[in-house]
C-alpha cells in the first residue's frame, strides 16, 4: 500500500466570535500502489482540506499518515510527490522554462533539468513556448504548464486538484491521455474533479466524501454496479441516502 490515512480531523474557526467548525470528521482511506483514485465531493465537503493535510500545507487536529507501509517518513515521501492545486499561482513575469526551473530547484535541484524540462513541455504540448512569459499564456496553457510542473520529478504519487479546470475539449483530451500514460508506467494517481464523466472514464477506484466524512471507498465497479447508470446519478443517490440517514453505500 502506497499510502494509508487514519482518522483525520480538522476544525476551522471562522472568526473570533464564532465556534470552530469541524471540516474533517475522522477521514481515513488508502491509496493502493499503481491505482487511479477519484476523489468526489461537492464544494465544502472536505476534499481540498484533506489534500492540504496530506501535503503538509496545514496540520490536522488529529490523525496520521502511513507512507509506503511505514518505510518512509513524510520528508522522504514528499520527494516522490507531484501536485497540481486547483488554483495554482503563477509568477507571470517568468517564462515557462524559468517557472519549471524554479520548481526544480525548490524540490532539490540537481542535474538533468534541461532534458526533463524538454520532456514535460512536449508532453503537455507546450514544446515551443519555453521562452514565452507566462503572462502571455491562456488559462488552458497555464493549467498545462502547471501539470508539467507536477510531472517534473517523475512522481510516484501524482495528486491533482481539478486538473481539467479551464481546459477546452482538446486540452481535456490531452490531459486524460497523460493520466493514462502515467498510470501505464505505474504512477499512483489521486485526483478530484467536478467532471464526473472524467472520473467514470479514468478511475478504477473512488473515494466519496460528504460533510467531512467518507461515504464510500473502493472499486468503481462496486460503487456503480449497474454499468448503464452514470456516476453522477449514483453519486446523487448516495448523497440523498446519507442526508436521509439511510446509510452510505449504494
Amino acid at each position: 500500500m502506497l499510502l494509508r490515512v487514519h482518522g483525520l480531523e480538522k476544525s476551522f474557526k471562522p472568526d473570533l466570535f464564532k465556534p470552530a467548525k469541524k471540516v474533517l470528521k475522522g477521514v481515513g482511506f488508502e491509496l493502493p500502489r499503481g491505482s487511479t483514485t477519484g476523489f468526489i465531493g461537492v464544494n465544502g465537503s472536505g476534499k481540498t482540506t484533506s489534500l492540504k493535510c496530506l501535503l503538509g500545507f496545514i496540520f490536522p487536529d488529529a490523525g496520521r499518515f502511513e507512507f509506503d507501509e511505514g518505510r518512509k517518513s513524510f520528508d522522504q515521501f514528499r520527494q516522490s510527490l507531484g501536485y497540481l492545486p486547483e488554483r495554482p499561482y503563477f509568477y507571470d513575469f517568468l517564462t515557462a522554462e524559468e517557472f519549471l526551473k524554479f520548481h526544480w530547484d525548490l524540490s532539490g535541484g540537481g542535474a538533468g533539468f534541461q532534458e526533463r524540462k524538454k520532456q514535460v513541455l512536449e508532453k503537455v504540448d507546450l514544446a515551443t513556448t519555453g521562452d514565452k512569459k507566462l503572462r502571455a499564456f491562456s488559462k488552458g496553457m497555464l493549467q498545462r504548464v502547471g501539470l508539467a510542473q507536477a510531472l517534473l520529478r517523475s512522481p510516484e504519487l501524482l495528486i491533482l486538484d481539478e486538473p481539467m479546470s479551464g481546459l477546452d475539449p482538446d486540452g481535456r483530451w490531452l490531459v486524460k491521455d497523460i493520466l493514462r500514460e502515467e498510470k501505464s508506467r505505474g504512477t499512483t494517481l489521486f485526483f478530484s474533479s467536478h467532471l464526473l464523466a472524467d472520473m467514470e472514464e479514468l478511475c478504477d477506484r473512488l473515494l466519496v466524501i460528504e460533510e467531512g466524512q467518507i461515504l464510500f471507498e473502493g472499486p468503481q465497479a462496486q460503487f456503480r454496479p449497474e454499468a448503464d447508470q452514470s456516476l453522477e446519478k449514483v453519486f446523487s443517490q448516495v448523497r440523498a441516502a446519507h442526508r436521509r440517514g439511510q446509510g452510505s453505500a449504494p
